[in-house]
């Protein structure tokens, strides 16, 4: 640890053409996590043109700059599992309560046991590299690297917001696990989903019905109020959601999943039943007979996967039910950016990557045109 020191600095001459320098010397972290003393010599001007007061008034930046260092250097010697308990106390309890599930699991399973013990100096490129091999060794998948990451750079961030010395790691320079053979996600079609509608009591149907042709998420559907049904303008607004865990009203996904979404005729039929035969119980859509909302887990286990085995339907959760409303969307023609649009997703990217699977009716008509015009050739 070096010794904290205020400086002044020196302004000297020197040169055959005489010039005016600033003198300090600067603490430099190195890669091991110590430091090293080096002398800094800073060029101000000629003297001809600039005089002694002038050059100090020009060198002063530099010293404010090592001397406010200079305070911070006591926080250079604190461990990663150290800083952890204290953004726990001051970053995770403002946080979503979902978003802190996913990173405390995160610090338990991977991230403490592996680096806990260093001091955040030394939670470096390498460091991580290291970390990244491990987590690819225990078979862990691209993604779940890439989510372990985001929390450790997240919780780092905030150290260096906190002026705590640590090391530099870009997730660029990362060589990061090669992508495993993709699994195609389960989507439920439009022939499946009128089955399943069909065989479902209320309102355990209308719920699956708002899921599946506006491919809201599960928690988003089992939280809106009655006032968020606009029958006037025909729209659903969708503005809070239920945490799957504790099932505790809380705000949606991101900044663009907060958003009106159109209401079709038949939906629109739908919930006009259901709220007739709903008596007044607070301010939900929907809630199930002590007046909380339902658990989007035990509407899977007891009541969705049950009813998928007697339709002799291969099994998928209410998650899906989103995936096919994307992928019908495709399928029909909507473009991109409409059901980006639908889906509420905060990147365009995210929509394309997940479902860049779909064919839709442009894509399958231009190769069949193809086809039939190199088999036309083919026959001369």
């Amino acid at each position: 640890m070096p010794r904290r020191r205020f400086q002044k600095g020196n302004v000297i001459i020197r040169g055959k053409t005489p010039r005016r320098y600033g003198m300090y010397r600067e603490d430099v972290l190195q890669s091991d996590g110590t430091f090293r003393r080096v002398r800094r010599c800073v060029p101000l001007g000629l003297v001809s043109s600039l005089s002694e007061r002038s050059a100090r008034k020009m060198f002063q930046p530099y010293l404010d700059r090592v001397n406010a260092a200079a305070m911070l250097l006591s926080k250079s010697g604190v461990t990663f599992e150290e800083f952890v308990t204290e953004w726990r106390t001051n970053v995770a309890v403002n946080l979503k309560a979902s978003t802190t599930r996913t990173a405390e699991s995160h610090l338990r399973a991977h991230i403490i046991p592996k680096l806990g013990g260093l001091p955040l100096t030394e939670i470096n490129t390498k460091a991580i590299q290291g970390f990244v091999a491990c987590l690819a060794s225990g078979g862990r998948s691209k993604k779940t690297v890439e989510n372990v990451l985001l929390t450790l750079s997240s919780i780092l961030r905030t150290a260096r917001a906190w002026d705590y010395a640590c090391g530099n790691f870009s997730v660029a320079d990362i060589t990061m696990p090669r992508d495993g053979v993709r699994k195609e996600q389960r989507s439920f079609t439009d022939a499946e989903v009128g089955k399943i509608l069909s065989a479902s009591p209320e309102p355990f149907s209308t719920i699956l019905a708002v899921t599946a042709v506006l491919g809201l998420r599960i928690g988003e559907v089992l939280a809106l109020r009655v006032i968020d049904v606009d029958f006037v303008r025909r729209i659903i607004r969708i503005r809070q959601s239920v945490d799957a865990a504790t099932r505790k009203i809380q705000s949606v996904k991101s900044n663009a999943s907060s958003a009106d979404v159109p209401m079709p005729s038949q939906l629109e039929a739908r919930l006009r039943a259901h709220l007739q035969t709903r008596e007044g119980k607070g301010d939900l859509l929907f809630v199930n007979r002590d007046g909380r909302p339902f658990s989007a887990n035990k509407l899977r286990e007891k009541q969705l996967h049950p009813l998928l085995t007697k339709l002799g339907i291969p099994r998928g959760g209410f998650h899906s039910m989103r995936h096919g409303a994307a992928s019908s969307l495709l399928a029909d023609g909507a473009t991109p950016a409409v059901v980006q649009k639908q889906l509420r997703h905060s990147d365009p990217r995210i929509t394309l990557g997940v479902y860049a699977h779909v064919v839709g009716t442009q894509q399958r008509d231009a190769v069949e045109c193809r086809s039939a015009r190199i088999e036309e050739y083919a026959a001369k």
